[in-house]
């Protein structure tokens, strides 16, 4: 599990928190604001997503502190994979970006809330508490799986139009080849370089360009670029020279 920590097991009434988070600090002050908590353990602290996806089948904890911008994956491509694994933890995805289409894709990823990083320590607790519950929770209002389904259908089509054939496909998060490629990209790599560092052909790099292009909405690769990097999807010094 690399550097992630394990700590003992509460007992079985309290509510058990794994923090993901890369900033000491910030994983420190969470822990502190937590431990005031009768009812709330934090069992584990992860610095990457691998480390993140592992911790969670060791530690078995009911809810997730997840920031999105994460070394090795992000935060929705861990969201995604325990949800493809029907995993049962409670994700709260923390973020220093907000808009509203990025809480739209977290929450397709499989999160059950999303929290900007200067939330308070007494609103973190209560929508731990709530997320542990089986509640969703989206700008403090708290919803059903079948109301957030909702929330997430009319949103798509807010925010796509109504008749765009592509709304399911257009906000599932990059695949991880995809975002591979876009880490290159952020660096002003071309299709012939990356398809070199990656031992596929430019023509792959070039279809896997295009379905970027689609799924983040932009014209361009810069565009692309700029978009991966302010919502903490890739990051700069990631990339081996």
């Amino acid at each position: 599990m690399g550097k992630s920590t394990k700590r003992p097991q509460p007992e079985k009434h309290t509510i058990k928190v794994l923090i993901v988070d890369d900033h000491p600090l910030f994983r420190q002050g969470l822990e502190r604001a937590l431990e005031l908590e009768d009812d709330i353990a934090v069992i584990g602290h992860c610095e990457d997503g691998q480390e993140a996806l592992d911790a969670t089948q060791q530690l078995q904890p009911d809810v997730m502190l997840l920031d999105i911008n994460l070394p090795t994956m992000n935060g929705l491509q861990v969201a995604r994979q325990l949800k493809n694994k029907n995993h049962e933890v409670a994700i709260i995805m923390l973020t220093a970006y907000h808009d509203e289409e990025q809480v739209l894709h977290t929450m397709r990823a499989g999160a059950a809330a999303y929290c900007a990083k200067d939330v308070t320590p007494e609103q973190l607790v209560n929508i731990i508490r709530a997320a542990a519950a089986g509640l969703y929770i989206i700008d403090d209002q708290q919803m059903s799986s079948q109301e957030v389904e909702t929330w997430i259908s009319e949103h798509i089509e807010a925010i796509a139009g109504p008749y765009m054939i592509d709304a399911e496909e257009h906000f599932i998060p990059l695949s991880p080849r995809e975002m591979e490629i876009l880490q290159y990209v952020t660096h002003g790599m071309s299709n012939k370089e990356i398809a070199h560092r990656l031992g596929i052909s430019q023509q792959t790099v070039k279809n896997h360009m295009t379905s970027i292009l689609r799924k983040l909405n932009v014209e361009d690769r810069t565009q692309a670029a700029v978009t991966a990097l302010r919502r903490g999807w890739v990051r700069m010094h990631d990339i081996d020279n």
